[in-house]
């Protein structure tokens, strides 16, 4: 990644702490739906930028990494605690942790897909035009970034989201696979940050959910 211009850094930083709110915010209704009022009680089922980001992973880093041009993207917010013994019945446990698990991501694919409408009607009703070419890719900036977050979350590798949803999917009988496995689950994540080979996985589904989303609302 090219080193950024402060405008651009701080447009970037303000995308980047929008998305992960969303994301935060996701997990948190779901498990508050789901019967455990543990984020509830945390302050934690809002759309308050704030409350779910971290000093250092939504911040400090992000930033770090954006002002020193880095190639490596990074971040995170505060985790939201859920007690899953708290869990509707209804659910089996391990059923009702990769819902909430899965909301986080799903929360990006949805915030992105907003942002596109909100661009197709900005564009076609002419409030933006060839004079605001900046401003308009900030806004596919922010659409694709939050594709992004949503496929890298899904990565199936503790402490990533898509951990807790591949245990949530795999049968009983390979729970103590699974849990060896997670133990090298960091280590996973490292390879997806450091090789670069390894970040089409998720980067290609991005690309292509991004084309999708903007190719059905004509502006692709």
């Amino acid at each position: 990644m090219d080193q950024l211009d402060p405008r651009q850094i701080v447009v970037q930083m303000i995308i980047l702490v929008l998305s992960i709110a969303v994301h935060e915010f996701g997990h948190a209704f779901v498990a508050d739906k789901l019967g455990d009022r543990t984020p509830r009680l945390q302050g934690r089922v809002t759309l308050n930028p704030l409350v779910h980001a971290d000093p250092l992973g939504t911040l400090l880093i992000p930033a770090m990494l954006m002002i020193t041009g880095s190639k490596i993207g990074f971040g995170w917010g505060r985790p939201v605690i859920v007690n899953p013994l708290a869990f509707t019945r209804k659910l089996r446990m391990k059923t009702a942790h990769l819902l909430v698990a899965a909301a986080g991501p799903a929360m990006n694919i949805l915030f992105g897909t907003l942002i596109a409408v909100i661009l197709v009607v900005l564009l076609r009703t002419g409030v933006l035009g060839v004079k605001q070419f900046e401003l308009i890719r900030a806004i596919h900036g922010a659409i694709h970034l939050n594709f992004i977050l949503a496929f890298f979350n899904l990565i199936p590798a503790p402490p990533l989201d898509g951990g807790t949803v591949l245990a949530g999917l795999l049968p009983d009988r390979f729970r103590r696979a699974y849990e060896e496995y997670a133990r090298y689950g960091i280590f996973v994540l490292m390879a997806f940050m450091l090789i670069p080979g390894l970040g089409v996985l998720y980067r290609y589904p991005a690309m292509r959910t991004y084309e999708a989303v903007l190719g059905v609302l004509g502006i692709y």
